[in-house]
């Protein structure tokens, strides 16, 4: 078949599939196509223990003697358990198994998991991690994200994101992923807003507390992060909130204008 269209492709087609794709390639001496070649490549590398420092919070290694407690406590305000619906585990019923959870958790290298700690009260109320940590490919994930009431919504809430992502790139990562249930809204609204690109659905990826999960992928990519650091620095900037802490542009309208100007 012959055509100067995509159109005339079959649906399924790998020719139409290598031609929607943004990454230019080149032809190796057998026609081929194939990906372009890296030669400055090095492998990435691991996360380190040295806390994140922000304007509204710290992102610090997660510590069970340090942080378990606040973690709770904070976790107790979501009375109905919401924030556990998604998660392979939780809610906890008391203090002791939630610690439990922590310390074993504190002890992993991948997920390597951080509390998010607020600058003005220096109590942790939220959890994070960077896993599926591949330095050799330089991807790595941004996941466990478990965002107490008193830190959803929030701007810390988003500057750890930015803070995590922005550890991750200057330790050389190539590609920073995330990934959540299909189902689950909310996560998949922040991705978008942080700056993620929707890659597709893997269908029935996983089985979380005995359900089904078909799991959304989001990603960005290293070629991407400079727009998308700028963008996120104009909203934190302090004179993009008023008086009351609400912010005068969103970052969703931040981040078309930083691509513009890069």
């Amino acid at each position: 078949m012959s055509s100067s269209s995509n159109d005339d492709l079959p649906i399924h087609s790998p020719a139409r599939e290598m031609s929607s794709t943004a990454v230019a390639h080149r032809i190796n001496a057998l026609g081929q196509p194939i990906g372009p070649v890296l030669p400055d490549w090095r492998s990435a590398q691991l996360p380190s223990r040295e806390p994140i420092e922000g304007r509204t919070c710290r992102v610090e290694k997660l510590d069970a003697g340090k942080h378990a407690h606040d973690l709770y406590e904070a976790n107790s305000l979501d009375t109905d358990g919401r924030m556990w619906t998604y998660m392979a585990y939780g809610p906890f019923a008391s203090f002791a198994p939630y610690r439990s959870w922590v310390e074993q958790s504190a002890q992993l290298s991948d997920p390597f998991y951080y509390a998010i700690v607020d600058r003005d009260t220096g109590k942790a109320t939220g959890v994070a991690s960077h896993l599926r940590i591949d330095p050799r490919n330089g991807v790595i994930e941004v996941g466990h994200i478990a965002y107490s009431p008193l830190l959803a919504r929030t701007t810390a809430a988003t500057e750890a994101m930015f803070r995590l992502m922005q550890r991750a790139f200057e330790l050389g990562y190539r590609r920073y992923e995330w990934k959540c249930d299909a189902l689950n809204a909310p996560s998949r609204a922040a991705a978008s807003r942080l700056g993620f690109t929707f890659e597709g659905i893997f269908r029935q990826a996983i089985v979380v507390k005995g359900r089904n999960r078909d799991t959304a992928w989001y990603a960005i990519l290293d070629r991407e992060w400079p727009a998308l650091r700028h963008a996120f620095e104009r909203w934190l900037d302090p004179a993009n909130f008023d008086a009351r802490g609400v912010q005068r542009v969103a970052l969703s309208a931040l981040r078309p204008a930083a691509r513009a100007e890069s």
